[in-house]
């Protein structure tokens, strides 16, 4: 028995590869599947079952388009409807898979299709749990995604995932292998652990969602206190997980199309397209097509992209390092971005070149802010909210990039203000969209909250 998990950090996100005996399974796979095929290949396996834990709404499975190359059955748990052929398994169905077994055990509360497959190895014995968003290394899933398609309320959501938990996870063996969906990072929970592999007994000691003397009421509280509103893509991506998508060789040969600068400015014009630079900030910085937004591809860019562009059907023109265009629409797509329409070729050079005027984004060191904030200058901060009430600027004013739109209204329309957020990445997005949003003022504070920390600026 072979258990591989392929961990994408981007999205923080887990899938996973089990091969026995000559047959393999993949269990929430990316929407890129080569990496699956590999394996398989490697191990003369034929893939026979692509195991869903539930329909994911932070990335577009891959589960279709394995199912096409493959000829394997597509598996997910109770409740699920798609308009595309699966096998809809029933509570405590197994499947055998060369020597080992996986067993279907229904956990809804996260969504009501969620399941938890239990793998036995060979000799029988409980090994491995693969909960999805059931149940996180340190936290469970959010129970507010799927309450309005399932007509149900966030509070009646959690306490069907006490029971789940209470029923088919926590009875299970202390040293079973639990492998979630995600780790920290992801939207999908709150408190996630940075490990992505654990066992359930340590996780019944640290997770405080399994406390042995935790009633009903006190799980309902905890887990839906402090729940954020969901990106806006979410539920698109939950639509192209039951309702199928495009082949992404498809979107890359057809988004793979080098556009001169003059092409480029004509058709960004004549469709609206956002143009989305993706190098890195600091070139950013030196200098950027005016109205440009920057997601650096070297960041988390995919959840970014899908919490601040939203919708997975706006256009998409790119600027990009070199080379670099096909991971960029990949990635995109990871998230059901598929609209992209080309990239800028030869880069911003190639711009310049062509006479295209370009903007630049102003930038200071912390201890330049500190000298500002002694004439009263404006700051604001980017970070999240757990990362702002554990300390920030006394002055400084809290505006979350993920919700950035809903505060424009805050920032100074004609003098200049700071930004900063951690260490420089999310304050270049967040002064990028105020510029294309006709708020030219802000600045960027160099290496963000962990070089402010090093000055004497005060603190709460």
């Amino acid at each position: 028995m072979h258990i591989e998990q392929l961990y994408t950090g981007c999205l923080s996100q887990g899938a996973y590869y089990i091969e026995s005996n000559g047959e393999a399974v993949v269990i929430d796979p990316l929407r890129e599947t080569e990496p699956y095929l590999q394996r398989a290949k490697r191990d003369k396996a034929t893939i026979t079952y692509i195991f869903e834990t539930h329909f994911h709404a932070d990335f577009v499975s891959g589960h279709l388009t394995l199912a096409k190359q493959t000829g394997a059955t597509i598996v997910f748990g109770p409740n699920a409807t798609t308009t595309f052929d699966a096998h809809v398994a029933k509570d405590n169905e197994v499947f055998r898979v060369g020597d080992i077994t996986i067993t279907v055990l229904h956990t809804p509360g996260h969504t009501m299709e969620s399941t938890t497959y239990l793998l036995c190895d060979a000799s029988g014995k409980q090994h491995a749990i693969f909960t999805g968003d059931t149940l996180f290394l340190g936290d469970v899933g959010r129970p507010d995604l799927a309450q309005k398609s399932a007509d149900i309320t966030q509070e009646q959501l959690a306490g069907i995932l006490f029971d789940s938990l209470r029923t088919k996870i926590m009875p299970l063996p202390d040293d079973v292998i639990v492998y979630p969906a995600h780790g920290a990072g992801s939207a999908c929970g709150k408190n996630m652990m940075s490990q992505t592999v654990d066992t359930l007994g340590n996780q019944k000691q640290m997770n405080y969602a399994l406390r042995a003397d935790m009633t009903k009421a006190e799980f309902i509280k905890e887990v839906t206190d402090g729940l954020l509103a969901p990106p806006a893509y979410f539920p698109l991506n939950v639509k192209m997980n039951k309702q199928g998508y495009e082949h992404l060789d498809t979107i890359i040969e057809r988004a793979s199309l080098p556009l001169s600068a003059q092409d480029f400015e004509a058709l960004a014009n004549k469709t609206g397209a956002i143009i989305l630079d993706v190098r890195d900030q600091l070139e950013f910085m030196k200098g950027h097509i005016p109205n440009a937004i920057f997601i650096g591809i070297d960041g988390g860019f995919a959840p970014w992209v899908g919490a601040l562009i939203k919708d997975v059907k706006q256009p998409i023109l790119l600027v990009t390092p070199p080379n670099r265009e096909s991971e960029v629409i990949m990635r995109l797509s990871r998230v059901g971005f598929d609209n992209t329409l080309g990239f800028l070729e030869g880069g911003l050079a190639a711009w310049q070149s062509a006479g295209k005027q370009i903007d630049t984004m102003q930038t200071v060191s912390a201890k330049i802010l500190k000298d500002a904030l002694d004439k009263d200058m404006p700051v604001f901060d980017v970070r999240k909210q757990g990362e702002y009430s554990s300390s920030h600027i006394e002055k400084a004013r809290h505006t979350p990039l993920d919700f950035i739109n809903d505060y424009l209204d805050l920032f100074p329309k004609s003098s200049p203000f700071y930004v900063h957020c951690a260490g420089g990445y999310r304050s270049v997005i967040a002064a990028s969209i105020l510029k294309s949003r006709g708020i030219h003022g802000g600045i960027n504070v160099t290496g963000g909250f962990t070089s402010i920390k090093q000055t004497a600026i005060p603190l709460v």
